[in-house]
Formats: structure tokens, sequence, C-alpha cells
């Protein structure tokens, strides 16, 4: 009996509490811990059936009464990008994406610090701290990466990375069948380059890359206007009740 527990995950459920995608409903979540040294299978198999990660919890929406949230994930090699994502990965050409382990810095926290500040000031992460932030990025185990975005500059073309401002970060895991993006953010002052969807784009090339076939994007929750651009990413699968099942619009 010891040693069942101890391998099997446990799962717990919170309270209710205010949903943050649709007006006057209540979410509430199961969720369980990813740690030890099957946390990153784990982490695979739970990302499979819905699931999300943040620090060492993997987390589901458990409604009672509403399935408005849907996991998705892009069919890396089969997207293709439409004419205005074109239009924003030309805008960008001039970053440089740097996959690298996932260590935090103070100029990582600052752009991270402008992001919530401007776009979340009223957001659950609005009070986080620089070690808030480092335990974000450190708090894993699986294999997690931080993709840093920067300007290039005149010895980009020899190292192959960015050493000019830091504009954007992507806090990613690697899973056995795809990328799945935790969390991002940029630099506000810099909202014109539509820098969200240009690390999306830039994750489906690596994914490509690095032969593997999904990238998950997350919850999209049709209704909400600030998921909506997740459905934009196409073709993608989306988790039903009988599985991931293919949309094309």
């Amino acid at each position: 009996m010891t040693q069942h527990s101890r391998d099997t995950p446990q799962f717990y459920l919170t309270a209710p509490s205010p949903c943050p995608y649709l007006a006057g409903r209540e979410e509430r979540k199961v969720f369980t811990h990813l740690v030890g040294e099957r946390a990153r299978g784990l982490n695979d198999l739970l990302t499979h059936g819905g699931f999300r990660r943040s620090q060492s919890i993997a987390y589901r929406p458990a409604c009672e009464s509403c399935r408005a949230c849907v996991s998705v994930r892009v069919i890396a090699d089969e997207f293709r990008p439409t004419r205005s994502m074109r239009r924003i990965a030309e805008r960008n050409a001039d970053i440089v994406g740097d996959m690298r382990g996932a260590e935090p810095t103070s100029e990582q926290y600052s752009v991270f610090r402008g992001y919530l500040d401007t776009r979340h000031r009223d957001g659950g992460m609005a009070d986080m701290t620089v070690l808030d932030y480092a335990m974000m990025v450190e708090d894993s185990h699986v294999e997690t990466r931080i993709v840093e975005y920067r300007l290039r500059d005149a010895d980009s073309a020899i190292t192959g990375r960015g050493n000019g401002r830091l504009l954007a970060v992507a806090l990613t895991d690697v899973l056995n069948d795809g990328l799945s993006m935790v969390y991002s953010f940029f630099d506000p002052n810099e909202e014109t380059r539509s820098l969200g969807t240009f690390m999306i784009l830039d994750h489906i090339a690596r994914a490509r890359q690095m032969g593997l076939y999904y990238v998950y994007l997350g919850y999209w929750v049709n209704g909400s206007r600030k998921m909506d651009y997740k459905s934009r990413f196409l073709p993608q699968e989306r988790l039903m009740p009988q599985g991931w099942v293919r949309a094309e619009s």
C-alpha cells in the first residue's frame, strides 16, 4: 500500500473561484504534483490529457457546468502561416531567438515586470517579486527551457545569437512529441511587433527542426477575446471528449 501511494500521483480539487475568461462564471481545477524521477513522463502523459504545468504543479479545469476551456496543439509540420503572420515574421526579422537552460535573470524580470504592469496589472500574477519569478522559471522537475528573443547585432551572423536588447521571453517545456509553451511575455513598448504571435511562429519552426509534431498552446476558450488568437494557428488539434480532433478553421 505504501509503495502504491508513493508511485501513483495524487489528485486534488480546488475550491470554486471567479473564472478569468468568462464573466459571471466560476472555475475549479484538478491538480497534482510533478516531482521526482517520474515527473517528466507524467508531465508528457498529463499534457496529452489536457493538463498544463505551473512550476511543479500540473492542472486542468474541472468546472461542474462548463467545458469551455479546450486544450489546443498546432500540427507543426502541416502549419502554414497566414498572410498577416508572414508580415509579422518579416517585421521581426531583426530578432534572434536563443533556446537555453531555464535560468532566470534580472533582465528577464525587468521585461516580465513591465509586461505585467502594462497588460495584467489586475491579474493573479501582478504582485510577483523577482524571487517569485525565479521560482516560476526554476521550479521544474521536467525538461524546461527559456527562449530569449533579442535584437540582432553585428556578431549575430557569426554567433547565431542576438546580443542586443531583450524584447521577449518564452518559458517552454520539451515533451516527447512537442513543445509546450508554459508562459511567454514581451516588452510592452514593442506592441506593434505582435511578439506573442511571433514567438508562436518561432516555436512551430523549432518543433519542426527538433523533429517534434506539436506546439501546445494551452487552453482556447471560444467567446473569450483574450484567447481568440490561438484558433488562428491552423491546422490544429483540439482535445474533445472523444479525444484530439483536427480543426482547420
